[in-house]
Formats: structure tokens, sequence, C-alpha cells
């Protein structure tokens, strides 16, 4: 197995601000889990910051495609630079973000090597793009959109490169049952696994089903994404949108565990915590429980 890189993604650049005159809060992410000891319990080598442009969305408004589109296209590419850095090191990056934009930095840096699939672990599809909403703006709920080549040419198309990841390469896992854009994912050849549809089969089998997916040999390999909203909101409130109904830790476990522990597994990467929603660090020790835990069993 190849050693543990730990690097930072503090990227907010993704998410509209939680209320006038502020940011979003997820680019503590990384300094939350770090605090809770992460890269010494994982055996991390430790990989340094990617350190984001500024938030600032200026005069956007909607109608105008992504706001922070220059910022997400020039961290994307800076942040393509250091995941292959590391790859190209024989290191397995795990990359803290930072809001789940950053997969577009991770899925340029896969697509510069070779073709890559993608495990998917997100309470919302996040496959809005300009031919299925009129709300397009937000890169966070349009980041697997994005990497797989739907949406503006400036964000999905850097070194001529799209799609980073192609749909049908990409895993779905723990969407919500009523996400819009199940149907239309399937259709496009993604392999799609709705809460309900999981935990009918397991969290285990349904790894399983997705490694069988995921492990193909026409792929080089495949990136792990995980956003915190994966998790009940019962248990992990502190994401930007939180939702009922989602993954218990337990269930997260069984999921993203073999999913790390598999030969073909390239990197790794968590988004979306927000610790400004988290003042006494409860859950920030408990989400890096969950995550030590699934990748000490690799």
């Amino acid at each position: 197995m190849r050693s543990l890189a730990v690097l930072d993604a503090p990227s907010n650049l993704g998410l509209r601000p939680p209320g006038p005159g502020l940011v979003p809060g997820c680019y503590k992410l990384a300094g939350a889990v770090r605090d809770q000891g992460l890269l010494a319990r994982i055996g991390a080598e430790d990989a340094g910051c990617a350190v984001p442009p500024r938030y600032d969305r200026g005069d956007w408004k909607l109608g105008d495609g992504l706001f922070n589109a220059d910022a997400i296209a020039a961290y994307t590419a800076r942040l393509a630079d250091r995941v292959g850095a590391l790859l190209d090191a024989d290191r397995f990056p795990v990359v803290l973000g930072g809001d789940c934009s950053i997969v577009l930095g991770a899925a340029l840096a896969l697509r510069r090597r070779g073709r890559y699939g993608i495990a998917f672990l997100d309470g919302h599809s996040d496959f809005r793009h300009p031919e299925n909403s009129p709300g397009v703006g937000a890169a966070a709920g349009e980041d697997l959109a994005l990497a797989t080549g739907y949406g503006q040419s400036l964000a999905t198309d850097l070194d001529g490169l799209r799609p980073y990841l192609g749909i049908g390469d990409a895993v779905v896992l723990g969407i919500r049952d009523d996400d819009e854009y199940t149907a239309e994912l399937e259709s496009l050849g993604a392999d799609v696994h709705p809460l309900a549809r999981l935990r009918a089969a397991g969290a285990t089998a349904t790894a399983a089903a997705a490694l069988d997916r995921l492990e193909r040999p026409d792929l080089d390999g495949f990136w792990v994404h995980m956003d915190a909203d994966v998790l009940d909101a019962a248990v992990m409130p502190a994401v930007d949108s939180p939702n009922p109904g989602g993954l218990s830790y337990a269930e997260l476990g069984d999921l993203l565990a073999p999913l790390l522990a598999s030969e073909r597994c390239v990197g790794f990467e968590l988004t979306v915590f927000d610790p400004d929603l988290d003042p006494d660090g409860r859950l920030a020790a408990e989400l890096t429980d969950a995550v030590a835990a699934a990748l000490t069993a690799r």
C-alpha cells in the first residue's frame, strides 16, 4: 500500500454565503480534523496546504453562470498540480476540503494521467447543470456535473481535457431518495445507489457492487469523494445542507472502508464539514474517528 499524505484544500469558493457579509466556514474543515490528531492516527505525512483564492462573488447574479468561476478554475489547476505531484511520488493523497468543488482538482489530476473512476459519497448528486436547471451558480452543487463535462468550459475544459471523468465511470452512493437528478444520471450511465436502495442491499454489499464497477480493467484506478452531508443530519448537522435520512456512522464505515482498501483506489477527499456549526468540537471528533478508522483499515 502506498503511504498516506494529507493535503489541505481549504476552498469555500463553490458555496453560497450562509448570510449577508458572511463566507462559508468549511474552509476550516482541515484545521478541525487536524486538531483531532488525524495525521498521527493514520500515520500520514504532511503534504501542506494548497491555498485558495479569496472568496469574492463580486456583483454576480443568477444567470451569470458559476460564481467565483475564475478563482475556481485557477484553484482547480493549482490543486491538480499538487495532487498529481503526490501521485507521481507514489503517495495516497488524503485531501481535506473545503467544499465539494475541490473534486475538480483531483479529477483534473487524474485525467492528466489516464482514465479514472470515482466513488461519489454524497447526500446530493451535485449534478445540476445549465441543461437541467436555471439555478446554476454554486459549483458545490454542480461538481459532479462539472467533473464529467457538463457546464461552462472555464471549469470543465482545463488543459483541453473535458471531461475529466466519464459519467459511466461514476458510482454515486448515498444520495437522498428524492434527489431530482437520479433519473438523468442513470440514463447517462452512472451507477447510482440512493439511500433506500443502498439500505435494501446493505452497505457492505453496495460497496462490493461499487468495486465491481470501479475495479474494471479499462480504468486506471478510482478516487473516493466524501461529502459529510452523506451522513444523517441527526449525527452530522454541521454541513451546508443538512438533510434527514442519511447514513449512520456504522453504515458509512461499512461502505467507505472497503473502497479505500482497494488496491485500485488512488486517493480520498473529505468535504463540506463546517466547524463554525460545531462550537464544542464534538462533531469534528466523531467525523475524524470515522475517517481515521476507514483509512487505517487499508
